[in-house]
């Protein structure tokens, strides 16, 4: 199961990549490889452009003696994408992607999922879109998983001292376990997927809009609360630190202007 997962998140990540560089004809993702102290290691990507300001593309595949956190003990392998985007026009939302996959002495779970969060800017056509693209591949292997997703990112993507959810949603799952190793396969492999189709079309429609200073300001300030939840509350900041993750890749998910 794990070269299984490996080879579809290397292949998932080429092509968004490729999907993300379509935007940007002039410009390519720049690429650093880093080496966990573990085992294994990573490569960074990142992309600046005229339209991402900043866009973190990232894989992983680590090891280590003692995993850190309360769901195992012991040796453990982890292995996934993550992805951010924050653009330079507010009008385009950012998006929030990962799909990962962790095994332990105990056996393995995948985890993952997908998010929206307009600066500032919602556009409830937008938002349908993005929603329904989860729906559409969720719905072809259990009816029930996206609703389940649908409120488990609700509750996730919640910043508690703002009294608010990060954006407008998605899908978010976790500890789906090794009782149902190909169902845990075609739950990540049905993510990875359709999350193209989810955001690509939104940027597509609005990569040309107007936008003013004014409305700049505001994408930084709501900038600034995404920077919070991450540093604060996520759970995958939080497992990339204790587990001697990259710094930098790690830290590839804050904006690189926010204002308070």
């Amino acid at each position: 199961m794990k070269e299984q997962f490996i080879t579809f998140f290397k292949k998932l990540r080429e092509q968004i990549i490729g999907e993300f560089e379509s935007l940007e004809p002039s410009k390519r993702l720049e690429r650093t490889k880093w080496d966990h102290k573990g085992g294994g290691g990573g490569e960074m990507g990142i992309l600046r452009g005229d339209i991402f300001e900043k866009a973190g593309v990232n894989f992983s595949q680590v090891m280590g003696e003692t995993f850190p956190g309360a769901d195992g003990s012991g040796p453990y392998f982890a292995s996934g994408v993550s992805l951010i985007t924050h653009m330079h026009n507010p009008k385009l939302p950012t998006v929030h992607m990962n799909v990962r996959y962790i095994s332990t002495e105990s056996g393995f779970w995948v985890g993952g999922g997908y998010d929206l969060t307009p600066m500032g800017f919602i556009d409830e056509q937008d938002t349908r879109h993005f929603h329904q693209s989860a729906k559409n591949a969720l719905d072809k292997l259990d009816p029930t998983f996206y609703p389940r997703f649908m409120q488990n990112a609700k509750e996730y993507f919640y910043i508690p001292h703002r009294k608010k959810e990060r954006g407008v949603g998605g899908i978010f799952f976790d500890h789906f376990g090794s009782d149902d190793a190909e169902m845990a396969f075609k739950l990540v492999k049905a993510t990875g997927e359709s999350f193209i189709e989810a955001i690509m079309p939104i940027y597509r429609k609005k990569i040309n809009l107007p936008y003013t200073e004014l409305e700049k300001d505001i994408q930084l300030h709501q900038r600034a609360h995404y920077a919070e939840f991450n540093l604060v509350y996520d759970r995958g900041t939080q497992f990339g630190f204790k587990s001697g993750g990259n710094p930098d890749a790690i830290l590839a998910s804050m904006p690189p202007l926010a204002k308070w």
